[in-house]
């Protein structure tokens, strides 16, 4: 297995707070994603979540 390049990321909220990370996953053409974020915190049932 061949380990992928870190990319470093960043998620920017609605009201300007800025995360920074790692992104993983294929990487979007023009280097601009649109999303999610979901918090859950039960300890089954997880797959619903993700789906």
């Amino acid at each position: 297995m061949t380990r992928q390049p870190i990319v470093e990321a960043a998620l920017v909220l609605a009201d300007g707070e800025v995360f920074e990370g790692e992104a993983i996953g294929a990487e979007p053409e023009g280097g601009v994603a649109t999303g999610e974020v979901v918090f859950n915190t039960v300890l089954s049932g997880y797959q619903e979540v993700i789906t």
